[in-house]
């Protein structure tokens, strides 16, 4: 298993629910991590917790969908910290309506958060990663990404598309020692779920501190190995088989 103390890890998302268990989970392990989102009240209460208790974690602002700001945001860690270890892509949002209800407006946001922010994160951390000769990214995939639902047409089409990207990743950064992995989570007790559907019940989703947990499994292996894909789900996961 790697030593991780003394690391740097960017996580996007990084406000609240599984951003935040895998901002926690990454900073007691022994990481520097730089929690960004563009929530910036919810994301420096998580970070200023976590310096609390004597771990290392900062606040970066950040819209993953933003070509500059994610420019400045690898060069600012970069310079700061004099590496990049590893990339979490969680940011996500979605719309639960149908295609006839769905905006232009709406499927860009979707789209412009969910695929082209994994995109610009990893455009920018490639070079770094691969000057400095290692590096790894995790895309926060979903079970949407294998199976389909009614009136999640723009979050499929971008879990979907993220998947495929995670993979095209996988063959080109394993070249110059950059592993990068799409992490499929099934369902959570998150607000991303439990705000919008407020009949589900939580006892069928897992706690994403388990998913975190998964995160640093995979950042963990040694160094000749790489994860391509892992599957994560409850065991009452009832949107898959």
């Amino acid at each position: 298993m790697q030593e991780l103390t003394g690391k740097v890890a960017i996580v996007t998302g990084s406000a609240q629910g599984l951003g935040k268990a895998i901002v926690e989970r990454l900073a007691s392990a022994g990481l520097s991590v730089v929690a960004a989102d563009v929530n910036e009240t919810a994301n420096r209460e998580t970070v200023n917790a976590i310096n609390a208790r004597g771990e290392s974690a900062e606040h970066w602002r950040l819209d993953v969908g933003d070509e500059h700001q994610v420019a400045e945001v690898i060069r600012g860690v970069f310079e700061k910290h004099g590496r990049l270890d590893l990339v979490v892509n969680n940011a996500g949002v979605d719309k639960t309506v149908s295609i006839e209800e769905l905006s232009v407006a709406d499927w860009d946001c979707i789209l412009r958060v969910n695929l082209r922010g994994p995109f610009l994160m990893a455009k920018e951390a490639f070079p770094v990663m691969r000057k400095q000769g290692h590096g790894c990214i995790v895309n926060i995939v979903s079970t949407a990404a294998k199976r389909a639902w009614p009136n999640a047409a723009a979050y499929h089409s971008s879990k979907w598309g993220l998947l495929g990207f995670s993979h095209a990743l996988h063959v080109e950064g394993r070249q110059s020692n950059i592993k990068v992995t799409a992490l499929i989570a099934g369902g959570m007790r998150t607000p991303f779920l439990l705000d919008r559907f407020p009949d589900l019940d939580p006892n069928v989703l897992q706690d994403p501190a388990n998913v975190a947990e998964s995160v640093l499994f995979v950042l963990q292996q040694p160094l000749e190995t790489v994860i391509p894909e892992i599957t994560v789900i409850p065991m009452r996961e009832t949107s898959w088989p």
